[in-house]
């Protein structure tokens, strides 16, 4: 059973007339009969009952018209799907996260990504680091969303957004009562870190190193939820993204800190795999977070927002006096 057959055995079903089905189809009626005896023959039962003026479908007729309908319209589909599979409108991209990117840009990156593109397929997978640059170099994801810094030759990456690194520490810890805290404050208290964070924590090693002392590390955990579980029992501190704020962690309270480290999420993927979805994906990343838009909830900004209304007020005061 060929395609063209089916195709056209529905123009003749549905014009219950030979001749205006091969008008139709812009062939021959000899070739079209030709073709319907064959399928007929293939099918061993006869599709049209056939008359000097009229032409009927028969039983099994009907069954396959019925079912040969949805299936020439899935066919004609097709073409247009994987035109836009090329071009990356149509298919599948599977995302990898790490916890704290949930809280930040992620979901609104898949919203616009998905209101942009609405017939694709979205596979999101909650991933630590570690076991997300496995999987790029595996292809068993598209894409990761994780943290920098990122040091593999064939990982390449693009920066999301900046945000203040801050301590999460028990809600009755001594530190607590600060109002901000030093890195100096952390020599003597024990840290928490997550197993398989890569080089993110030796990143924060290495700010504690350059503080003037080696980080007193006694805990390490799985993921960046046991981590913050751990905190909040009290068995130590640790440093996390600013947008871990919004988590729910019970008896736990983030505070920052003077020398306003920094911490930068990135979207990551392997660097000879790039399909044309993938593509898309980081365009809209892109326009979502460009420069001017990468720097979320740092001190600075806030500085810059209270300084703003310190000369508003002076200003008022000034216009006061001269009246």
């Amino acid at each position: 059973m060929r395609l063209k057959q089916l195709q056209y055995f529905q123009a003749v079903a549905e014009e219950l007339h030979f001749s205006r089905a091969a008008a139709r189809l812009h062939i021959a009626q000899p070739p079209l009969s030709q073709q319907i005896r064959k399928l007929e023959k293939e099918l061993k039962a006869p599709l049209f009952e056939r008359t000097n003026r009229t032409v009927r479908l028969t039983p099994a007729g009907e069954v396959l018209y019925r079912e040969t309908g949805p299936l020439l319209m899935k066919v004609e589909s097709l073409g247009s799907l994987v035109r836009r599979a090329q071009i990356g409108q149509a298919g599948r991209l599977t995302i990898a996260f790490s916890f704290s990117a949930a809280y930040t840009i992620l979901p609104l990156l898949v919203r616009v990504f998905m209101e942009r593109f609405p017939d694709l397929e979205l596979d999101l997978r909650e991933m630590h680091i570690e076991l997300q640059l496995e999987a790029l170099m595996a292809e068993k994801i598209d894409v990761g969303i994780l943290r920098l810094p990122v040091r593999h030759p064939s990982i390449m990456t693009q920066p999301l957004q900046k945000e203040a690194l801050v301590v999460a520490l028990p809600a009755g810890h001594s530190l607590a009562r600060k109002e901000r805290i030093s890195l100096k404050d952390l020599a003597s208290v024990p840290l928490i870190a997550g197993r398989n964070s890569g080089a993110f924590y030796d990143s924060i090693k290495n700010l504690c190193r350059g503080a003037g002392f080696e980080p007193m590390l006694r805990q390490e955990a799985s993921d960046l939820h046991t981590v913050l579980a751990l905190v909040s029992v009290g068995l130590g501190l640790t440093l996390v993204p600013e947008t871990m704020k919004a988590s729910p962690a019970q008896n736990v309270v983030f505070k920052y800190l003077r020398e306003n480290p920094m911490t930068e999420l990135a979207v990551a993927w392997k660097r000879d795999n790039s399909p044309p979805v993938l593509q898309n994906f980081l365009q809209v990343a892109r326009e979502l977070t460009g420069p001017a838009k990468r720097t979320v909830g740092s001190r600075k900004a806030v500085k810059t927002k209270a300084g703003a209304r310190r000369r508003k007020t002076k200003d008022r005061a000034s216009e006061q006096s001269r009246s």
